[in-house]
């Protein structure tokens, strides 16, 4: 078994030169490579976009993106790091492991319970260490990756999500964005407040603003029904397979 990859990510400088202090201590009884450090949630999405990591020891409490919310984000990924939080406020336990966190570590972190957190996290399978269910509140954004730049997208500001290739497109009222996560996976999370409406297609329910009638080349001429949406000018075909869940679910 190789080595695990670790990210540190915290705000305060002091917080991750004391975790990679700890590190090298445990570094014989818990060989592994630190692969980075980031100031911030952003900053570890944008580190982990390029430098895959097995494990991340991630404080709660940071600028732009807290550890909650990184969570949530990591969850999108392919293959999911294992989480260890690494926090002085222990009132955030429950919803840490409410996300499946492998474990909750309080400052001021020791070694043997370092040791004993990453031993548990090693053990668990790619993936299995974060967020089996998500958090009732579910993700507030998404995260997207532009030219090793990471964009996050409120949720809120989506109008419909539609399966490419191998990417999703998010559409908001100002543009598209391409995330990698699986259609299956967005629905699953985000239902009932994004509908399907076609095997490729999601739209978010507040968005539509009425249904209109037309004809599709692709369904032989036959007339077909179609979502308005709000704050943008395309219209959205439902299939025929889909039409009677989309009128149930969107009372139309």
């Amino acid at each position: 078994m190789s080595e695990p990859r670790i990210l540190i990510a915290d705000d305060e400088p002091p917080a991750r030169a004391r975790l990679r202090a700890l590190l090298g201590d445990i570094a014989a009884e818990f060989p592994h490579t630190l692969v980075g450090e980031a100031g911030d949630g952003v900053a570890a999405l944008e580190l982990l976009a390029h430098t895959p990591a097995d494990i991340v020891l991630a404080d709660i409490r940071m600028p732009r993106l807290d550890g909650i919310e990184l969570a949530l984000l990591l969850a999108g990924l392919a293959r999911p790091p294992a989480l260890v939080f690494v926090t002085a406020h222990d009132e955030f336990a429950l919803q840490a492991f409410e996300l499946a966190a492998a474990d909750y570590l309080m400052k001021p972190v020791r070694a043997p319970r370092l040791l004993e957190a990453l031993r548990k996290a090693r053990r668990l399978a790619p993936g299995d260490a974060l967020l089996k269910e998500l958090a009732p509140a579910g993700r507030e954004r998404l995260r997207v990756v532009e030219r090793g730049a990471v964009l996050l997208v409120p949720v809120a500001e989506v109008l419909y999500l539609r399966a490419e290739q191998k990417y999703v497109s998010a559409r908001t009222a100002a543009r598209e964005y391409l995330i990698e996560e699986s259609l299956a996976h967005l629905e699953a999370e985000f239902a009932p407040r994004f509908v399907r409406i076609h095997r490729n297609c999601l739209v978010a329910a507040a968005a539509v603003a009425g249904v209109a009638r037309e004809a599709d080349g692709d369904e032989g001429g036959e007339a077909h029904w179609a979502l308005r949406l709000k704050g943008v000018s395309e219209h959205l075909p439902v299939s025929r397979r889909q039409w009677p869940q989309v009128k149930a679910q969107l009372g139309l």
